[in-house]
């Protein structure tokens, strides 16, 4: 935990929780990570959504409030993700969001002890329509 508040405080970490507009209720999280400054102006994003709340279109929307901001506020020029090849919900959300597809990662992450590969999604400031 403490190494994560540090990420914060350093400006390469930016945790978001999304909460549903009707009722309050928590329904899921979006982290900005790896902020790299400099000549590069860029950070990875990552989401996860609850269960009972998948495929209603709350990431996506909750992805299109935040884009700008990232854009803005934190003067991003590039947005970075990455997603499972067979999570089409997820690339789904990417592309209803800006987001272009530009390779496969062979095992990129390793996710429940397995190295798996990752499609790589990227948004460019100058090509978001916020």
């Amino acid at each position: 935990m403490r190494r994560y508040n540090e990420d914060i405080a350093a400006d390469r970490s930016y945790p978001f929780v999304v909460f549903r507009e009707s009722d309050g209720a928590m329904i899921g999280g979006i982290t900005l990570a790896n902020v790299r400054r400099g000549i590069v102006q860029a950070g990875t994003i990552g989401y996860w959504v609850g269960e009972p709340h998948a495929h209603r279109g709350y990431m996506t929307s909750a992805l299109r409030v935040l884009l700008p901001s990232l854009f803005g506020e934190l003067n991003l020029h590039r947005i970075e993700a990455a997603c499972i090849p067979s999570n089409e919900a997820s690339i789904r959300v990417l592309e209803k969001c800006g987001f272009t597809r530009e390779g496969l990662a062979r095992r990129y992450l390793c996710i429940n002890g397995v190295w798996q590969d990752h499609l790589l999604f990227g948004l460019l400031h100058e090509d978001f329509r916020g």
